[in-house]
């Protein structure tokens, strides 16, 4: 399977870091099996890093040899688990499951809104799933292990708009 990340540099070598925001699925190295999503993630990054260098790493994912190998959790679409298991790490409570490697629904900053509304109780959980599921959801992948990154191949980068 190709995967894809956008940044301002290229990834060679993708690494577990902490990051300085909670994020959806925790601690990791985020990537996305669509490319569009990935050129934009590349876009977003470069403006809140106020650099123009555009990039996109390119990685072959061995998914079979992972699934059989490692603690993986899919999410199909946004549900209960899912929303819960988004608060959870957005709000700094890293999951208690060991999973190797997490896919999902990305809550982008859209979304985000419904699940702020949900944590603070404006939105009961049906009511949140439901607005969640008629917003454009994009997958994302985190590889949460340095394990897990070892089905990860970087097999090459594009230049993305932007450079000079």
């Amino acid at each position: 399977m190709i995967i894809y990340h956008g940044s301002n540099v290229v990834v060679e070598h993708p690494k577990i870091l902490k990051s300085e925001r909670m994020l959806d699925f925790g601690t990791g190295f985020y990537s996305t099996s669509n490319k569009e999503q990935a050129i934009r993630w590349a876009a977003r990054v470069c403006e809140r890093r106020k650099t123009k260098n555009q990039m996109l790493s390119i990685y072959e994912f061995d998914s079979g040899a992972a699934k059989h190998d490692l603690a993986i959790i899919r999410f199909e679409e946004p549900n209960g688990e899912w929303l819960d298991f988004v608060c959870s790490n957005r709000s700094g409570r890293e999951f208690t499951k060991p999973y190797d490697i997490v896919f999902g629904p990305i809550a982008d900053d859209k979304v985000y809104t419904v699940v702020q509304y949900y944590e603070n109780g404006v939105y009961n959980r049906d009511d949140a799933i439901k607005r969640l599921k008629v917003e454009g959801l994009y997958s994302q992948i985190l590889f949460h292990t340095d394990r897990s990154l070892t089905y990860c191949h970087f097999i090459g980068f594009e230049k993305l708009g932007g450079m000079k």
